[in-house]
């Protein structure tokens, strides 16, 4: 008797979901605003309202939100829908889906781990080395991302550039570009690349100084892989260098406005074509910095430019007659 009571009662309960799913599908669906007759209405899913752009009326409180809870930022994530997990990043060899299991012999609550299972943790943590990296091509992209990460740290690089980074290595790897060639030249070059189409560039000798591969292997790889992946790079603005110089050297926003507006008439007139984009950036900084009365030494921009005083010197006298700035040395 209590469990026919019971079907009884989830019936009843599955009858009353049917009528509610019936009444909201009945409701009428609001076009227009009740108060001026707009038709332009706004759904402001934040606060829960439905409310007229055009008066402000607030047709509905507590308005639901009938779309997906979850969220995708690629065709993967949109397949598989999951709710849960960190996100998936091309920064780690298996895309950050795996576990790993901690080196620390101590449970949930702090406290020391039997050696029994100390033992079989031990076995535990020995196989997941193997699964992890079950082939060559795993090894290397585990190998070449560790030294992308590295670099990337050592540069200062933010996420998104190590991302582009590690997404150029692997297009080179499935396009068997890695062969003959050193996978520390290979992650330089492709550093170099996403630097470039983030717009925060790094010089090939700044890259190198963090390599194990010199500088002319880092250029010839780099345009050997822009080749064969059609990376279409523009040339690098001296202006995309002002911040990170102006900052090392302690200069204000004032400078560094002036800077990249001598920057671009400069380059309207044609007269960065030709030249260095850091001997470029490092003298309009420079005159900035004298024509703001915030005066740097040649000697101190070239060693945050990384160029010579001569560059700094010839560049500055060739920007400010071809503009017609005065400089009071």
């Amino acid at each position: 008797m209590v469990e026919k009571e019971k079907v009884r009662e989830v019936e009843k309960e599955k009858e009353k979901e049917k009528e509610e799913v019936k009444e909201i599908e009945k409701e009428e669906i609001i076009e227009v605003c009740p108060e001026c007759g707009s038709p332009r209405i706004v759904r402001d899913y934040k606060r829960g309202e439905l409310i007229c752009q055009d008066c402000g009326y607030v047709i509905e409180e507590r308005y639901i939100d009938a779309g997906p809870e979850w969220r995708a930022f690629d065709s993967e994530q949109r397949e598989k829908r999951s709710r849960v997990g960190a996100p998936i990043t091309y920064t780690i060899h298996d895309k950050g889906l795996t576990t790993i299991i901690d080196w620390n012999n101590k449970d949930y609550y702090g406290k020391a781990i039997s050696v029994r299972t100390r033992a079989q943790l031990f076995r535990l943590r020995k196989w997941q080395r193997r699964i992890r990296i079950s082939n060559a091509t795993e090894r290397n992209l585990a190998f070449a991302l560790s030294e992308l990460d590295r670099m990337a740290s050592a540069l200062g690089l933010p996420k998104s550039v190590r991302e582009t980074a590690a997404v150029i290595y692997r297009k080179a790897i499935e396009k068997n570009l890695i062969r003959g060639r050193s996978i520390e030249g290979v992650v330089a070059a492709a550093l170099y690349a996403a630097c470039r189409q983030a717009g925060v560039p790094r010089t090939l000798d700044e890259i190198a100084q963090y390599s194990r591969v010199d500088r002319k292997e880092i250029g010839r790889t780099y345009r050997f892989i822009a080749r064969e992946l059609g990376l279409k790079l523009m040339p690098t603005s001296p202006a995309d260098y002002v911040p990170r110089f102006c900052a090392a050297l302690g200069l204000s926003g004032e400078v560094q406005r002036k800077a990249i507006e001598i920057i671009k008439k400069a380059e309207e007139r044609e007269l960065t074509s030709g030249r260095g984009p850091t001997g470029v950036a490092a003298a309009a900084i420079y005159i900035a910095s004298i024509l703001c009365g915030e005066r740097r030494t040649q000697r101190e921009v070239a060693e945050v430019a990384g160029v010579t005083e001569v560059t700094i010197r010839n560049r500055y006298k060739e920007l400010a007659e071809k503009l017609g700035i005065d400089i009071i040395l």
